[in-house]
């Protein structure tokens, strides 16, 4: 719960002030293939193995935990990463004699770890967080080019954007049905996210509409802060949980037996790593979405007059 939400967080402001659209890397960077790579994304992580790049990545942020098995044992927190630790990283070879990775991917830039390696000659990649499923689908790409994986990332890209396409077409019209929703990423306090971030677009693809969207500023970034006062008037068809916590315990949430997902059980509980990230796994997101909202339409009792 707390590792999810402390990342997304983390994102989020760094998106206050940082480009959405990752930074290419120098040619030099671009037309070498790196023997030594570095991940502090774990959404970078899943990428690199689900191209076939994992022979290469040499060490993860502390987050990174997927694939679960073939990680490697070196870990860097990617919230507080060290040039330091990060210049003695790699393993020295006949053919890569130097300890200094050859590509670090990141999605925040703490402690200004971007300019002070690239200071030091090392390419740099940064991906923050996706806002659409055309970033996300950009960055799969793009570490395909880094790492020299082009055709498996771009068969990766493909397939994941079919099954969404695939997913949201599977939706039946459904006018005078309106499914609302509250996506929990954080619990004590409420946080939510908006249907401008990269999971709310989701939502919003497949017609829900996003209770978080009525009470957020410009400051939240797309990820405000709620009051249960506010979650519980705005009597929410549909929860999903994305920060481990389980139905059973909102269900005994003071007030909350009223909202029409608790009293209905309708609240899904989701893989909050799936849920937090942009990768590979993005079509299984899609996947549950999709299946939730159908229930929810297939559900006669909701739609009664």
């Amino acid at each position: 719960m707390f590792k999810s939400l402390r990342l997304v967080l983390a994102l989020a402001l760094g998106a206050l002030a940082l480009p959405l659209v990752a930074a290419p890397l120098s040619e030099a960077g671009a037309a070498t293939k790196p023997q030594c790579i570095v991940s502090l994304s774990p959404t970078a992580t899943e990428t690199l193995y689900a191209i076939g790049a994992g022979h290469q990545v040499q060490a993860v942020d502390t987050d990174s935990d997927y694939p679960t098995k073939g990680l490697p044992k070196k870990r860097i927190n990617a919230l507080d990463p060290s040039v330091e630790a990060l210049l003695g990283i790699c393993k020295v070879t006949s053919t890569h004699p130097s300890a200094k990775p050859d590509l670090v991917v990141i999605s925040y830039d703490a402690n200004s770890i971007e300019q002070k390696l690239k200071a030091l000659g090392i390419d740099v990649l940064f991906q923050d967080a996706a806002t659409s499923v055309n970033d996300a689908l950009s960055q799969i790409r793009q570490l395909g080019q880094s790492t020299g994986h082009v055709k498996n990332a771009d068969k990766l890209a493909t397939s994941l954007q079919t099954t969404i396409d695939n997913d949201i077409k599977s939706i039946p019209p459904h006018p005078t049905k309106v499914i609302t929703v509250y996506y929990e990423i954080g619990y004590n306090p409420y946080y939510s996210l908006t249907s401008e971030t990269f999971v709310g677009s989701l939502l919003k693809s497949l017609g829900l509409v996003n209770i978080a969207d009525g009470d957020a500023t410009s400051a939240d970034a797309g990820y405000p802060e709620l009051s249960s006062e506010y979650i519980i008037s705005s009597n929410p068809k549909l929860i999903l949980l994305a920060d481990g916590v389980t139905p059973a315990s909102v269900e005994k949430r003071p007030g909350f037996a009223k909202v029409n997902a608790v009293a209905n059980h309708n609240i899904v509980e989701l893989n909050a790593d799936v849920a937090s990230r942009w990768g590979p796994r993005l079509g299984d997101l899609m996947n549950e979405l999709t299946l939730d909202v159908k229930v929810m339409l297939s559900e006669a009792k909701l739609w009664k007059k």
